[in-house]
């Protein structure tokens, strides 16, 4: 059975995965995203990072703060 939460934000430091949640909705996602930046944003190496899950089951980042191509 394939899962229905379809997007994922993943809030790491220093490379390790702090926090991470699944939506099955979008939106969702994005609302999440949006959020931890604001409430871990501040942490020391804070990554957060918004991926779908693609038909394959292989997650693909859609985006991440700090974007690192700035």
């Amino acid at each position: 059975m394939a899962s229905l939460e379809r997007y994922r934000v993943t809030l790491t430091t220093g490379g390790a995965v702090v926090m991470q949640g699944e939506w099955p909705i979008r939106e969702t996602g994005e609302r999440k995203f949006r959020s931890w930046i604001g409430s871990y944003g501040s942490m020391p190496g804070a990554r957060v990072a918004l991926a779908e899950q693609a038909g394959d089951g292989v997650w693909v980042e859609l985006k991440a703060w700090p974007d690192e191509g700035a």
